[in-house]
């Protein structure tokens, strides 16, 4: 009996050896057999070469990221019922004068409540910030929230409308100020970030290059009160790097973290990012703020001329070897410039030694400069270089590229003559026109047939030619001798009046 149950013992031990064995092989298999989730391993181990450029892109995101803040405005417009004129002949018709009181009766006392939003970047630990100046504008209320997502009211400290710049100031300590990038060595190519809060998304950065320097022209910068003449300084950095509604105001910076611009416009054809964005150089930036900061506002720098910027057949015209500068289209009677000895058509190359390339380079200087400051000009004058050195005053606004011309109202013609190499109608000026343009001498553009000239020189009829090459123009047939003498290819510099305002434009002689 005792041999039995140990057999049966044994047998039962077996068996439970027998399902253990069985379990773990069967089972394990079962889960040993289940595929594995995801590789091991990245598939590319990253070179040291694209590490470094991604760690440089993470380093500068993080070290800016706190710099950066979210604006928010309230706007409270009240409606204006007194000028109701959405139907035609309301004040004849009672239909219309009841409706008209019925609206008054009914919402002349609310006052809706605009908001909308941008960014910001601080440039003081002690809570100033720049924006720009249309993303505060006409504001009620003004709120900024950190990257740490605290909420302030912020208050506005001053605004430049023609820089587009504007400085708010939140209460507070320890917060995380930029550093300024030095804009010499700044460069086309150069990889940057944009930092902001564009489409309501707090702290988006995105990443591209500096497309170009120096953008201008661009009329972007159109404050409602601008007047007949837009004295805005526009000096932009193009950047392909993502900018969309709300990144105005935000920062650009190179990988080094610092601010290479303040993000102000996009090119679109949609209202969203469509390839291109431009933000306003770190320098005029750090001119503008530090006034306002100082002051409440900012007094630019005045010189007192018109100017355009020198292209190709202009600088043939001038007799330059190389394309750069601006030339000065106007001096404002008594303007420092005046003072100075700076005279029209001379071409302004290079201010206190910097390079001048275009009419809004020159701009840009300037406004970088205090009033009462004084800078030395380089100037191209009859084909030789001299230097002039001017005392900038002040005036509420820096004039600015002068390129409108106005139309007026043609004298009665007089005998028409042709000249066929430039495509002009010209007419011997009578009594009635020299006295209409204040003028003693020149020929009355009658009418400009090449269409190149129109929309590509600013040649427009309605205007006294009064020196072609620095000779006075007397008389039609002076003037046609002159225009014959040239040859295919070379450069003619015309000086004209018009009702309003002179101006210079140089043609290159066509091919016949």
């Amino acid at each position: 009996m005792k041999n039995k149950n140990l057999k049966i013992a044994a047998i039962t031990s077996g068996s439970i050896v027998l399902i253990l064995v069985l379990y773990f092989t069967v089972f394990k298999g079962i889960i040993l057999a289940q595929p594995e989730i995801g590789l091991s391993k990245p598939p590319v181990e990253m070179n040291a070469t694209v590490k470094a450029l991604n760690d440089a892109y993470k380093n500068a995101a993080n070290a800016v990221i706190e710099s950066v803040v979210n604006i928010r405005v309230k706007i409270k417009s009240k409606r204006n019922l007194d000028k109701f004129d959405i139907f035609p002949f309301q004040d004849e018709n009672p239909f219309f004068k009841d409706w008209e009181d019925f609206l008054k009766r009914h919402f002349e006392d609310v006052d809706p409540e605009m908001t909308s939003a941008g960014s910001g970047v601080f440039v003081t630990s002690d809570g100033y910030i720049v924006t720009n100046n249309h993303v505060i504008e006409n504001a009620d209320e003004i709120k900024v929230t950190t990257f740490n997502k605290k909420e302030y009211k912020a208050k506005i400290i001053g605004s430049d409308k023609w820089t587009d710049l504007a400085v708010i100031k939140i209460e507070g300590e320890n917060f995380k100020p930029v550093h300024f990038a030095n804009m010499d060595e700044i460069k086309v190519g150069e990889l940057v970030i944009a930092v902001g809060n564009p489409l309501g998304l707090s702290s988006t950065v995105t990443s591209g290059i500096i497309s170009a320097l120096g953008r201008g022209g661009l009329n972007l910068i159109r404050p409602e009160d601008g007047g007949k003449v837009n004295y805005a300084i526009e000096n932009f950095i193009q950047t392909d790097a993502p900018i969309n509604p709300g990144n105005s105001g935000g920062g650009l910076f190179n990988l080094n973290g610092s601010l290479v611009g303040i993000n102000t416009a996009i090119a679109t054809r949609t209202g969203t990012y469509i390839g291109y964005g431009f933000a306003i150089p770190a320098d005029l930036v750090k001119t503008v703020v530090t006034e306002i900061i100082r002051t409440g506002k900012f007094d630019r720098a005045y010189l007192g001329v018109y100017i355009r910027t020198v292209d190709e057949t202009y600088a043939k015209a001038f007799g330059l070897k190389e394309v750069k500068g601006a030339f000065v289209n106007e001096v404002e009677k008594g303007s420092p410039a005046d003072k100075a000895g700076v005279k029209i058509e001379d071409v302004i190359l290079a201010v206190d030694g910097k390079t001048i390339n275009s009419s809004n380079e020159l701009q840009t200087e300037i406004a970088k400069r205090k009033p009462g400051e004084t800078v030395e000009l380089t100037i191209w004058r009859q084909k030789k270089e001299i230097k002039i050195k001017v005392k900038l005053g002040t005036k509420d606004g820096t004039f600015a590229e002068n390129e409108q011309q106005s139309e007026i109202e043609e004298p009665k013609p007089g005998q028409e003559v042709k000249l066929d190499k430039l495509g002009l109608v010209v007419t011997p000026l009578d009594e009635k026109t020299k006295e209409a343009f204040d003028v003693k001498n020149g020929v009355y553009i009658k009418d400009v047939k090449n269409s190149y000239l129109r929309r590509e020189r600013g040649l427009i009829p309605g205007g006294v030619i009064l020196k072609v090459d620095e000779q006075e123009i007397t008389s039609v047939n002076q003037l046609k001798k002159i225009i014959e003498a040239k040859k295919p290819g070379e450069a003619v510099l015309l000086r004209i009046k018009y009702k309003d305002t002179s101006t210079i434009v140089a043609i290159e002689v066509p091919e016949s």
